[in-house]
């Protein structure tokens, strides 16, 4: 017989609908239905609203490790630990453009951590890039794809479920998009400065999403709408944004949000750092010292170089200072990322799906995380 577990609480957002005074009810990690708390067995009472976890496609690091300082399983481990206390219960661990053998051993290290809880996948963001957008990436480490890169990463997606990415068309041809498409890899467009014409010339061949809309890439112009305009004109491609009030303003990003072509949609990415849950005051990227000061991560030059936020940061930024309705805020972080990779059963609370889900405080933070219907202080 199936074991039933229930949590009530006082609201509960599935995704798409309010449900007050209500029931989760849980059997094997997913969700089995929504009920009244009144109809419903005696469970776990759980403080707040219960809302669907977070799903986040770039997570550089956190819990006071960054991935390509710490290429292991028990990087990813504390990486995903740390994410999971602030409700980001699916994280794409992200390597920064490295080196060759440190690409390698960074596959290495998600194909071991496959099965650690919050693991989603991996996410690469360079070194296929164009110098000239590099923002913090080292400039000395960017490079175009080669035939051994292409099948490095052909052999990788075999292993791993989910895998996206970053490439720009300065260092990647229509043809290897189309190779690792077909793969099953997301290929997002990002440190571009690639036209509207290029753009959408590879999301032809099977991109499907941009990276950090509107940093580091070509800016919408009326006579020149570049991977800006592509981004939001185009509804095959969903589009990534970090909003922490530095590294897009405030205007731009309602504008982004209001104008989006879909099917296609933004969805909020953190592209968290070290520092999340860690009392940091900077770290090393490639050699280069990296500075954090009021909610800021930059270079000695002062470009920015990642974000000092969790998830459930920019949820709560795009709530309160955007204005946008809660529950529209939460699927920007969960919802509409599992949608991008075109994961069905996360970022909502439908029958069916996986149990991730965090409670939501009225000051929209996250205290107490459950993964496939685990609280994930159990296994901490």
């Amino acid at each position: 017989m199936t074991d039933l577990t229930v949590f009530h609480a006082e609201q509960i957002f599935d995704g798409y609908d309010w449900h007050r005074a209500a029931a989760l009810l849980v059997a094997d990690g997913r969700v089995d239905g929504i009920v009244a708390s009144v109809d419903a067995p005696s469970g776990i009472q759980v403080k707040g609203a219960i809302v669907p976890g977070l799903v986040d496609l770039q997570v550089n690091g956190g819990g006071g490790v960054l991935f390509n300082n710490d290429l292991s399983r028990s990087g990813v481990e504390a990486i995903c630990a740390a994410h999971a206390q602030f409700g980001t219960t699916s994280v794409m661990v992200t390597l920064i453009t490295d080196t060759v053998a440190h690409t390698a051993a960074a596959i290495g290290a998600a194909v071991d951590a496959s099965d650690v809880p919050g693991w989603l996948g991996l996410h690469l963001e360079g070194p296929h890039l164009d110098r000239s957008r590099k923002g913090t990436h080292d400039p000395d480490l960017i490079r175009p794809m080669n035939d051994d890169d292409l099948a490095r990463l052909i052999s990788a997606k075999g292993r791993l479920e989910h895998m996206i990415c970053t490439v720009a068309p300065e260092s990647v041809t229509v043809g290897q998009v189309a190779t690792l498409s077909e793969a099953g890899i997301v290929v997002s467009l990002g440190h571009t400065g690639c036209t509207h014409s290029v753009a959408r010339a590879y999301a032809d061949a099977g991109a499907r999403m941009v990276t950090h809309l509107f940093n580091a890439m070509g800016q919408l112009e009326h006579r020149a709408p570049n991977l800006v305009g592509a981004a939001l004109d185009d509804g095959r491609f969903s589009a990534g944004l970090i909003a922490d009030g530095y590294h897009v303003d405030d205007s731009a990003m309602r504008i982004a949000l209001r104008g989006k072509n879909g099917p296609g949609n933004v969805f909020l990415v953190s592209d968290a750092m070290s520092t999340i849950r860690a009392d940091l005051t900077g770290f090393t990227l490639n050699g280069r010292e990296i500075f954090r000061s009021d909610g800021r991560l930059t270079l000695a030059d002062g470009t920015l170089a990642g974000a000092d936020i969790a998830l459930i940061d920019a949820v709560r930024y795009v709530h309160q200072s955007l204005g946008l309705r809660l529950g529209d805020a939460l699927n920007l972080g969960g919802l509409h990322p599992a949608q991008a990779m075109g994961i069905n059963d996360r970022g909502h609370l439908k029958a069916g799906a996986r149990a991730d889900f965090f409670a939501l405080t009225p000051q929209i933070t996250a205290d107490g995380a459950w993964i496939s219907g685990q609280n994930i202080r159990d296994n901490a």
